[in-house]
């Protein structure tokens, strides 16, 4: 009896846990075998998914380490690049938080070139928003260089470049984070005041004093101080808060527990702040059915054009949506009885806060890796926000867009799970939660339409790419598809981690690998569709 030899080597069906012969794989942390995605892809999933919380397989400190040194080399390469690339991802609110780009520009200013340094400050403040991000970004350098003259010139530029007024709302609002206050920043960095009004903010900011030439919003602060030492009713802080346009980070606390002071902040409320604050909102009586806050606040949760301008990311309205839904928080006691109008106005914004998707008229295979692997971990350091959960509700975005779609889930076997493009997320995201864990086969979504002769012009794995059950690697096992099925189908790897691995065949033109939770993202699948 003859042997057959190659069913043990061959390159049409390879386990897993071995390399395709003759390809370029690398282990990944499961023990199995995958794609490496080179540094410049490294770079942007790190820019948008950051490495907050472990994987299943990696620790934070891993993770980080890894993805610093890859971004150390895009810098060395071409650091001017990397520069341009961090402002587009932050200018455009592609990511979560911004955290990662703060640290990749810190990055910048260390190792890269005279033209990297250069190019650094000129985009120190498009990335530098906010004081909370001048605080972080002055806190991670001194894990990199001393106070010198960069530093300085990047700090003094900030203060003076910003209009009085809008210093004076920066002063007021972030106050202090990281360990860090504007006092000590103006401090060290001892900027010249370009005129008067600049010149009254810092010293408020240094002294504790108003002095000729200051903001209103100055005015206002010292003045709601006050009613922290005198007897007074929540309509006087709600009046100083509108006349002022005061935030609430300056409304004393005994007051925030007052519906008149909360409906006087919502007005000029920024939208983040919106939406962090809805479950305090409904806990204290402002939102509640039919009312004329949640009228509002459901209008500008619906309106695209708000959500844009205030950079809102789909992940801080998935966080939101899965809080309030729920009636109580993640941590501490506070409860509250969701308002279903308010639920389903986040579900409309979660898909409003991608870029804009056309249908492409094209038939979809959408495969939600909810393995073990994905279970553990949070995206954004977000509790209770897992891989599994986001790839769940990312595949819901495409589900929305096309109609003709089918969503499945697998592990080391196919899940049935019932998701449905009519659910709305908070549903979708339980149901996922549900799902006992697996191992890892992304091949499976490709052998199951094969099997089942689902004709399908894209396949979706939303994924880490840890990869390692199966009898067959997941291009092989579409190659198999192309072939039996005489259809030229595509492969597009969302992936969930920000690690160095990717089930897609970089050679293969027909395969795309794209930044799970990339705002863009959506836009970028399509496009890739359907040209």
């Amino acid at each position: 009896m003859s042997k057959k030899y190659s069913k043990y080597f061959n390159t049409r069906a390879t386990r897993q846990t071995q390399p395709i012969p003759n390809r370029n794989m690398v282990p990944n942390s499961a023990g199995g075998f995958a794609f490496s995605v080179d540094d410049w892809v490294r770079l942007d999933r790190f820019l948008i998914l950051g490495s907050e919380g472990s994987s299943y397989y990696a620790s934070e400190q891993e993770l980080t380490v890894k993805n610093a040194k890859a971004v150390v080399r895009c810098i060395k390469t071409d650091g001017v690049r990397v520069v341009n690339r961090l402002v587009e991802i932050s200018q455009a609110g592609r990511a979560p938080k911004n955290d990662p780009a703060l640290f990749v520009l810190v990055l910048c200013s260390k190792f890269g070139d005279l033209a990297t340094k250069h190019a650094a400050f000129e985009a120190f403040n498009q990335v530098v928003r906010i004081g909370t991000h001048l605080f972080q970004f002055n806190e991670e350098v001194k894990g990199f260089r001393g106070r010198g003259r960069w530093l300085k010139r990047v700090n003094t530029a900030w203060y003076n470049s910003m209009n009085a007024d809008r210093l004076a709302y920066q002063a007021v609002k972030y106050q202090q984070r990281d360990g860090w206050t504007h006092r000590d920043v103006l401090r060290l960095a001892k900027p010249v005041p370009p005129d008067a009004a600049h010149n009254a903010v810092y010293h408020w900011i240094t002294k504790d004093e108003l002095i000729e030439n200051a903001p209103t919003i100055l005015k206002g602060v010292e003045e709601i101080r006050i009613l922290k030492k005198v007897p007074a009713k929540a309509k006087v802080a709600a009046k100083l808060i509108r006349e002022y346009k005061l935030p609430r980070e300056v409304v004393p606390t005994e007051f925030l527990n007052s519906i008149q002071v909360w409906e006087a902040l919502l007005e000029d409320m920024p939208m983040t702040a919106m939406i962090r604050n809805l479950a305090t909102m409904t806990r204290i009586g402002l939102i509640k059915p039919m009312s004329k806050a949640t009228k509002l606040i459901q209008s500008r949760l619906t309106n695209q054009n708000y959500l844009t301008k205030a950079r809102i990311h789909p992940i801080a309205i998935l966080s939101a949506l899965k809080t309030y839904a729920q009636g109580h928080g993640e941590r501490g006691t506070n409860s509250w009885e969701p308002v279903q109008s308010i639920v389903d106005a986040l579900d409309e914004a979660f898909y409003l806060a991608f870029k804009n998707v056309k249908p492409t008229g094209k038939r979809w295979v959408l495969g939600v890796d909810v393995s073990g692997s994905m279970e553990w971990g949070e995206i954004s350091g977000i509790k209770g926000l897992t891989p599994r959960v986001a790839a769940g509700a990312m595949a819901m975005i495409t589900a929305k867009t096309e109609a003709e779609h089918v969503i499945t889930a697998f592990s080391d076997q196919m899940v049935k799970v019932n998701l449905s493009h009519t659910k709305r997320l908070d549903e979708v995201l339980d149901t996922l939660a549900q799902i006992s864990f697996g191992g890892t086969d992304c091949a499976l979504p490709m052998v199951w339409a094969l099997k089942h002769k689902v004709k399908a012009d894209v396949f979706v794995i939303y994924t880490d790419s840890e990869t390692w059950y199966g009898d067959i690697h997941p291009v092989q096992a579409l190659q198999k598809y192309r072939d039996k099925m005489g259809i030229n189908a595509k492969l597009i790897v969302v992936g969930m981690l920000s690690n160095g691995f990717s089930i897609a065949d970089p050679k293969d033109a027909g395969m795309l690998d794209i930044v799970g939770f990339d705002s863009a993202a959506p836009a970028l699948m399509s496009d890739f569709v359907i040209q």
